[in-house]
């Protein structure tokens, strides 16, 4: 089964409005939806930042998607217990239908708490230390574990009967590789194919061989090709940047200003942008070549609802077809 999706960006727009899209863009035939958990946007520009479990709650009461993830980093902003609580709290009330994607995190969010950013390394098992006790939380288990992460005797009473799936976020092939070895699926970002082949590849080699493969999709459509440009250029300049860039910038006034240095040919493999229908069919037919069967599309310009109605009724019906 091909899973066709719909980001919901909630650095870009406020929370009321995100459920009204999301509402739309189930009505109209996207059958699950992806959202991040930010506390602040990349740049003033883009301008919102709503909490993404209070709203998950919502977007789960009142469309029909068959499930709706998002993307977190437990272990500074978060204890990954009151994580466990959130996300197994959605699955008891909408079984089989809310995920999470666990990735190291960005300076961006995790650094309002005031506590010192970790290199990579350290974030890496950190994180991992995270999943194993979220996992043994979902089994019901009594906690107890002093590591990069304190807990102290907590146990779950709210559980869902099945655990959530968690995903491991990688933007790198080395992170990849290294949530193939624990994570129930791997979620990445949109690339070039070659680079994305070796994204698939990496997490094969480490262990993530038959494991489901997510995508999202960066794309900027417009029914104009200068207006998709330009509003890309707006709204999505300060996210092409390398990952050890982006996971170390502190404030979206940083991101703001890096992005003064951005060209529009710089887009070019980072954001798909065309006002072609099928050329945007062409893309994620290629994206489905390489494995993956969750295809999250994130139009990152403003014009949300034309975007919704022409993907609906030109876009997803070839891919499903072709599939």
């Amino acid at each position: 089964m091909l899973t066709l999706g719909y980001h919901a960006s909630h650095e870009q727009f406020p929370p009321s409005e995100l459920l009204r899209l999301v509402r739309r863009a189930d009505a109209a035939g996207f059958t699950a939806a992806l959202n991040s958990d930010h506390f602040h946007p990349w740049s003033d520009a883009q301008g919102h930042s709503g909490f993404s479990w209070s709203w998950m709650g919502a977007a789960l009461a009142t469309t029909r998607l068959s499930s709706l993830g998002v993307v977190n980093a437990p272990g500074q902003r978060y204890h990954p217990a009151l994580i466990a609580q959130a996300l197994g709290t959605l699955a008891e009330m909408f079984p089989g239908r809310a995920w999470a994607a666990l990735g190291s995190g960005q300076f961006v969010n995790e650094g309002i708490t005031g506590e010192p950013w970790p290199p990579k390394d350290l974030r890496n098992a950190r994180l991992r230390e995270c999943v194993d006790i979220m996992r043994a939380l979902f089994r019901g288990e009594t906690v107890t574990h002093r590591g990069l992460v304190r807990v102290e005797e907590a146990k779950l009473y709210s559980r869902p009967q099945q655990a959530p799936l968690l995903v491991g976020a990688a933007i790198t092939p080395k992170t990849a590789e290294w949530v193939g070895s624990w994570a129930d699926a791997l979620i990445t970002v949109s690339k070039p194919p070659d680079e994305l082949r070796k994204m698939v590849e990496a997490f094969h080699r480490g262990g993530g061989e038959g494991k489901p493969m997510f995508l999202k999709v960066q794309l900027s459509w417009a029914q104009d090709e200068q207006a998709a440009l330009q509003d890309a250029m707006e709204q999505w300049a300060t996210n092409i940047f390398a990952s050890s860039v982006l996971t170390d910038l502190r404030s979206p006034a940083q991101f703001q200003e890096l992005a003064r240095t951005v060209q529009p040919k710089d887009l070019e493999g980072h954001v798909r942008v065309s006002s072609s229908l099928q050329r945007h069919v062409d893309w994620l037919a290629e994206d489905v070549k390489l494995g993956f069967s969750h295809l999250y599309l994130h139009n990152v310009n403003r014009g949300q609802e034309r975007f919704i109605d022409a993907f609906a009724e030109h876009v997803l019906p070839a891919l499903r077809t072709a599939r």
